[in-house]
């Protein structure tokens, strides 16, 4: 091999070190400002907004790859001012254009229980995703509360096997929000408590 060759290969694996460099720093920095976001402008989010968010709630890690979810996308006026009556945490939709319900469908499970781990990590992709995109969102819990869970079944007349789990009312952001430290040196334990 060339010195010239030998050149243009180090060159290569520098330029992607330095990506990959500037990946991990915009990674990493999507997860220390992100924010829940409870006050939002009127301006509705576009459907292919709304299917790139489900998309990376998609790509989530899930147990043995059965990704047990199903998504109702509420961009219904009515609807979203209705269901603070069902999750009074989730006030907010009355502001929101958008909000996802975030579901799991226990057909879909190859492992009992470890939906709610699954559906966790969905949840968690899409408030990325909305953030990385220039969105505010919040997670109001739902599951397991059974009244939460019970109002919602009963306003999407949802079957037995499909459990709302959690919902992440959307919007672009009208609300500032401020760095934050949340790092607790107390609350790391290495090889036991």
């Amino acid at each position: 091999m060339s010195r010239g060759s030998i050149q243009i290969y180090t060159n290569i694996a520098h330029d992607y070190l330095v990506k990959l460099k500037v990946l991990v720093m915009e990674t990493l920095e999507a997860i220390k400002t992100r924010r829940s976001i409870r006050k939002f402008k009127k301006e509705p989010i576009s459907r292919d907004m709304v299917k790139e968010l489900l998309e990376a709630a998609m790509f989530a890690p899930s147990a043995g790859n059965e990704q047990p979810w199903q998504f109702i996308v509420l961009d219904d006026r009515k609807i979203l001012d209705i269901v603070p009556n069902i999750c009074s945490t989730a006030a907010m939709c009355r502001q929101a254009t958008t909000a996802v319900l975030v579901c799991g469908d226990a057909g879909l499970e190859k492992y009992p229980e470890f939906w709610v781990q699954d559906c966790s990590a969905a949840v968690e992709n899409l408030l990325l995703a909305a953030h990385a995109m220039g969105l505010g969102a919040v997670w109001a819990g739902i599951y397991p509360l059974k009244d939460r869970v019970e109002g919602f079944r009963k306003l999407f007349s949802l079957s037995d096997d499909i459990t709302p789990f959690a919902l992440v009312p959307l919007g672009y952001s009208d609300q500032e929000t401020n760095p934050q430290k949340r790092y607790k040196e107390e609350r790391v334990h290495y090889n036991g408590w």
